[in-house]
């Protein structure tokens, strides 16, 4: 089974939206281990929902957590404790790809982060990065942290408004190559998704990402 990570360089990146992307160009399988809020309205629940392909499969969450916060604190606050040797990987013919909780340092418990995860399951990673003032540093320092760690890192996907010079710059710095880009919508539905997912898909296919 291959593994692949969505993390960002931050929150509301749009790492779920990037996640339905992927999900729908490999006809791939889904995986949140951990939510924090949201409950009403999940984000296993949002990537179902914009999958047009028969075959992807949607599995349970490890953890549901009551508050919108850093998975530590969340899960403190509802009086569980996460332990990533009790989390067990969904097994799968398919590949998997998982959706992060936020960025690759924050805090599952009180002494392991979300990149001890990445780590532990062996999964190569995908970098959402989206433009604002700041995002050059946090991409090239996401990047930095995952090729410290030794984890291979699969691609970039860009989401949203297009800044060509923030882009280049960081495509030349890191030498990680781009999968492509998520371009910004006020209408999120199936064939925006399905639209995405076929150029994604030929991307990927050249980079070998499967």
């Amino acid at each position: 089974m291959k593994k692949i990570f969505i993390t960002g360089i931050g929150t509301d990146i749009g790492k779920t939206v990037v996640s339905a992307v992927v999900v729908e160009a490999l006809f791939a399988d889904y995986w949140k281990p951990v939510q924090s809020g949201g409950l009403d309205y999940t984000d296993t629940q949002r990537v179902q929902n914009l999958i047009s392909n028969p075959k992807s499969q949607f599995h349970k969450e490890a953890f549901l957590l009551k508050q919108p916060m850093s998975p530590h604190a969340a899960a403190a606050l509802d009086g569980v404790e996460i332990d990533l040797d009790n989390i067990v990987v969904p097994e799968t013919s398919n590949t998997l790809v998982i959706e992060g909780a936020g960025g690759l340092m924050v805090p599952i418990n009180n002494s392991t982060l979300m990149l001890d995860m990445i780590a532990k399951w062996e999964a190569s990673v995908i970098v959402v990065s989206k433009n604002y003032l700041g995002s050059i540093n946090h991409t090239l320092l996401t990047c930095a942290v995952l090729r410290a760690k030794q984890i291979p890192v699969a691609g970039i996907i860009f989401n949203g408004m297009e800044n060509v010079s923030s882009e280049q710059f960081i495509t030349q710095y890191s030498d990680i190559p781009v999968i492509g880009r998520v371009a910004h919508t006020d209408v999120l539905d199936k064939p925006f998704i399905k639209k995405h997912a076929e150029f994604i898909r030929k991307r990927m296919q050249q980079l070998k990402i499967s």
